[in-house]
Order: C-alpha cells, then structure tokens, then sequence
C-alpha cells in the first residue's frame, strides 16, 4: 500500500498520477482520514513494502519525504508559490526525482502528468518561440526523453500544418453522444449501455438528443462550425431510421456550410449493417471508424467482445464497398496476454485490410472498469505496454503511409506511454486535433457529453456536464439545456 498525505490537500492530481506512473499496479489511498469518502484506488498489489509519501506545502516551497520499511528520503525545493504553474512544475520535478531514485526507473514522459503533451510546444510556437527554446523548456521543466520530446514537438508541428485553410479560430466544434453497445468490453469505463437492456428506450433518448439539439443550435446559430463528431458508446446500435432521425434533425437545426469533417463512430463491427452504412453514407458522413482493439480471436473472447476477426474484415470490406474512402481503426497495446506476436499478428491484419487512419491506444484500466473490479482473475497475465510495443505500432502505420497527427495520454496507462493517431495525408482526423489540442470549445449533446468552453488563452476551461445515466438525462433534460443557458447567456464564448 502506497499512503500518500498532502498537508494542505493541493496539487492532488499531479502527484497521484507521478506516484501511479512509477508503481502501477500497487494500492494506493490519497489524504486518507478513514472516511468512506477519502480519495482511494484499489488496484492489483505488486508486493512492495509499504511506502508513505507525504508532501508539505509551505508558504514559499514544498517539502517531501518517502519512507518505507527499509529507507527514509526527504528534500525540500524553495520556489515563489505566487506562480501557481511555476510552482506546480517545480513540485513534480522534486517528486520525479526522488521517486526515479528510489525506484531506478526513468520514465519515458518524464513528470508530465497532463493528457495533452502536444498542446505545451503548440502554444509556445504560436507565441513565436524557436525549435531550440521549446526544446529546451520541456526538457528541463518535464525531463522527457528525446524520443517523446521529438513526437510531442514533431506532432505539434503537423497539426498546425493540417490546420491551415481551417477557420478553426472562429469556430467551434460538435459532439454528440450515443451511449449504448452491444456489450461493455472488459477494459471500458465509459458511460456504455447494453443495447438489448435498453432498447425500449433508444427512441425515446434520440428525441431527447433532439430536444437538446434544437436549444444549442438556435443558441449557436451566428457562431461558426467546423467539425462533428458521433460518437459512444457505438453510435450505430442505434437502428438506420434512427440514425436518419437523429442526423436530419442535426443538419436542420446546425449550419453545415462551413463544416469541414463528419464522423460517426461505428466502432464495434457487431454493430455494423449494410443498411447503417448506406444510410451513413446518404446522410454525408465522410469519416467514420471501425474498432477491432487486437485482430487476435483469443483476446477478443478475452475482453467481451463478442464478434470475430473475420466480422471485422467484412464489415471494413462492406464500408469501403459502400463508398467510405476515409476510416479510421482503433487498436489497442497491452490488452491481456498480448505480447509481441500478437501485436504483430494484428497489425499484418491491418496493413492487409489498408486503413485511411490508425489510432493506437495503450491500455488504461480505470476504476470502474471490469478489469479493475475483477483484477484477481488477471494477476498471472501479461497486460503492458512498452516502447517496443509503440515502436512497433509506429513502424505499421509507416508502412501504410500514415505519420502521427495527434497525440493524447491518460492517467494509469501500461508502461506510462500514450496513444497516438497516425492517418494517410489528408485523412487526419480534424476534431480529434481541434478537441485534443483545446485548439476551440467543444459543445457536446447527450447522456455523460461534456461541453468544454475554453478560456480566452486556451489554458483553462469550464466544463459543462450532462448527466450520465439515460434515463436521468431523458428525465432531467431541462435542467441539461439550463446549464448551457446559463453559461451562454452570461459568459464570453471565446474564439482565438
């Protein structure tokens, strides 16, 4: 057990997601007074003796120390505690340094902890700063490794690349959640709902998703759009009427005249007809993606996915067929028992099959996910991600003539690595680069979407949250269109 205590309680986040990084798979509690409601996750104990970090945050520095059975380990770094990032940066830096000492790790992301790597470098050059000063600045206040360093910087460069032409500055960018699958996969946290438990209520969710819709658009409506995203959940458990429905309704109460991406998440090929897809394809969907995670049989039974290998090559087959000339495909690195081979074995599969984009995720078990519920079932499995494992995935996605455009990283992933988009020239996914980036707002409709209003300088932002269950949000979405009222009504809505 890691006990980790913050005297005064700050600055939680980064120094949770640092401690998690250098001993992933180890229970830990944060600041807790044993109360039910103390800050605490229970994950797959890896035998190390019991460790006590405690951080003190004084008036002008922070103080840490990290004891154990066997070792005590304590520093102190004095910095001007008015500067509230400054100082944050100066706090992870001690912490790091003291963790990869104790621990002999050095970790590939250095002390970042935020899920936007990309983002620092992008705001640093559109503030006119050379290659050499970014550098510079990221290695000394992240301590990142080149490797990392050069994908974050090569990234940052890219989109500002594909983002020329794009009015994207004025604008703002649209999600629309549809949280049903067919099943919940073993490593999802994310808002899902099996389709056949709620389909008596999809109609019913999709009028209220346009009930929603009709607010923001009339709301919106001098305001320049740019780009929409369906996403889930997997979009297309939703029947081809609804789907009809739901995107009619869309194009009526938005203005489409300057938008420049369409994408529909099919996701799960389980999900997938012939008669969705035509129906996507009428409706001017121009970008959607199918999802295999791992083209092994064995690992899909291993997650719940209940469809083949062979489902997803068809399904693929039958888009392309159908007239999608740009799809995307989701994988993802340190899925149970998936080593080398295996990771190879998927991505021959792929090469074969010829994505106009490849997203690869590394894996990362949250809270409520089954893997984390039910990890003792998996203690004796291999599930890690490594460089070599990405380097892989990056070779692939070379061989397809994709280079990486967009870059994201969450707390808890294998091998404190990332997940990285790679598409085809002009087959970038520009919501993806415009949401990931915090480059516009994103106003999002529907069960657990959640709208983000940037801050003028793009380093802050309000978030304004749907409720997750469906059945609250078809009962509640009143209240769900009064939270944006009262955001539009009186604040700025800020454009670059």
């Amino acid at each position: 057990m890691i006990d980790i205590v913050i005297k005064p309680a700050d600055f939680e986040y980064d120094v949770q997601s640092l401690v998690q990084a250098f001993y992933q798979g180890v229970e830990f509690q944060v600041n807790n007074n044993g109360n039910e409601n103390s800050s605490e996750n229970r994950a797959v104990s890896c035998g190390y003796d019991d460790i006590k970090i405690t951080v003190n945050i004084g008036a002008d520095s922070f103080e840490i120390t990290v004891n154990d059975q066997n070792s005590h380990m304590e520093d102190i770094v004095i910095c001007d505690m008015s500067d509230r990032r400054k100082a944050k940066n100066e706090l992870k830096k001690l912490l790091y340094n003291m963790l990869s000492a104790k621990t002999g790790k050095v970790l590939p992301w250095g002390n970042l902890t935020g899920i936007r790597p990309a983002k620092i470098p992008a705001l640093m050059m559109e503030e006119g700063k050379e290659e050499s000063e970014v550098r510079q600045f990221m290695k000394e206040t992240y301590l990142l490794s080149d490797e990392k360093l050069n994908l974050a910087l090569g990234i940052a460069k890219r989109e500002n690349e594909i983002l020329k032409g794009i009015p994207y500055k004025e604008g703002y960018s649209l999600y629309l959640g549809i949280p049903f699958c067919p099943t919940t996969c073993l490593y999802c946290s994310f808002t899902s709902y099996p389709i056949t438990m709620y389909k008596h209520i999809t109609d019913k969710y999709v009028d209220t998703v346009i009930k929603e819709m009709e607010y923001v658009g009339g709301a919106l409506r001098d305001k320049v759009l740019n780009t929409v995203y369906i996403g889930g959940g997997t979009p297309t458990t939703l029947e081809p009427e609804q789907l009809r429905k739901l995107i009619t309704a869309l194009k009526k109460h938005f203005d489409f005249s300057n938008v420049v991406e369409f994408t529909v998440e099919a996701g799960r090929p389980d999900s997938i007809t012939e008669e969705k897809l035509i129906t996507l394809k009428e409706l001017g969907i121009d970008r959607i993606s199918i999802n295999p995670q791992t083209m092994n049989q064995e690992t899909l039974d291993v997650i719940g996915r209940f469809h083949t290998v062979e489902d997803v090559i068809d399904k693929f087959k039958m888009a392309r067929e159908c007239g999608f000339d740009n799809i995307n495909m989701d994988l993802i690195l340190g899925l149970p028992g998936e080593d080398v081979k295996k990771v190879q074995a998927t991505l021959e599969k792929i090469c074969e099959l010829g994505p106009d984009s490849l997203t690869v995720h590394s894996l990362a078990v949250k809270r409520a996910a089954r893997l984390n519920i039910q990890k003792e079932k998996y203690e004796d499995v291999r599930m890690e991600n490594d460089t070599e494992l990405m380097e892989i995935a990056e070779s692939y996605a070379k061989k397809m003539d994709m280079e990486a455009y967009y870059l994201y990283r969450q707390k808890n992933m294998a091998g404190n690595q990332e997940n990285v988009g790679y598409s085809r020239v002009g087959c970038e996914g520009i919501y993806n680069i415009l949401m990931m980036g915090d480059k516009q707002n994103v106003v999002a409709i529907g069960a657990g979407a959640t709208t983000k209003m940037m801050s003028k300088d793009r380093l802050s932002a309000k978030r304004i949250d749907n409720v997750k269950n469906v059945e609250i949000y078809i009962e509640r979405i009143n209240e769900m269109i009064e939270r944006k009222r009262n955001y539009f009504e009186n604040n700025e809505f800020y454009t670059n």
